[in-house]
């Protein structure tokens, strides 16, 4: 993999940056007020992955910033890492109206700008959050799990190395939202991240 100085990470991401506010690849385009790009830092050896933008993203144009956010922030704090050591950004980068799923063809429209964040930053680890993200990027390395019959329960917090890319899939935090039960568990799988800093 071609290596980038930090100069050059940042002149690339600008332009895809760019491509992604201008992008009118689906339909999401109409109804989005922003569409969220990647924040965080480019050197980062951890890289998030979370499904799409929240309404509160939206508005703020700024990662987990909305409920999510607060137990997102929660989680990195109780697993000893800081959020400015990391590298954030969707799978989806538009509001899904009413927090539906995503269509596959908005995920395909996406998945080019994500290829091309992940290519641009060249994480050690990258960390799907949730089902979605997680079946697109085991997907793009020819390896889905998800259609030999494994759910997304039995390799979460599992450290997968596909095709020499290393991925670590973890619960989204909006399922604490709901499931608060799932949080103790959670940080445990979280802390596992701390030794790739």
């Amino acid at each position: 993999m071609e290596q980038f100085s930090l100069i050059e990470k940042q002149e690339s991401l600008d332009v895809l940056n760019y491509q992604i506010r201008a992008c009118e690849r689906c339909k999401l385009s109409v109804s989005r007020k922003h569409t969220l790009t990647g924040e965080g830092n480019i050197n980062a050896r951890i890289m998030f992955i979370a499904l799409s933008p929240g309404a509160k993203e939206d508005i703020q144009n700024k990662m987990f910033v909305g409920p999510s956010g607060q137990v997102f922030n929660k989680l990195l704090y109780a697993a000893g890492i800081d959020r400015k050591l990391v590298f954030m950004t969707n799978l989806i980068k538009c509001l899904l109206p009413k927090n539906r799923k995503p269509k596959m063809n908005e995920i395909e429209a996406c998945g080019y700008f994500l290829n091309q964040e992940i290519a641009i930053i060249q994480p050690e680890v990258i960390v799907p959050l949730g089902y979605y993200a997680t079946r697109t990027i085991l997907s793009k390395h020819h390896n889905n799990p998800f259609s030999e019959g494994i759910s997304f329960k039995e390799i979460n917090g599992q450290l997968l190395t596909l095709n020499g890319i290393k991925v670590f899939p973890l619960t989204h935090p909006s399922a604490l939202l709901y499931n608060p039960s799932f949080e103790t568990d959670t940080i445990e799988k979280y802390k596992k991240l701390k030794k790739f800093l």
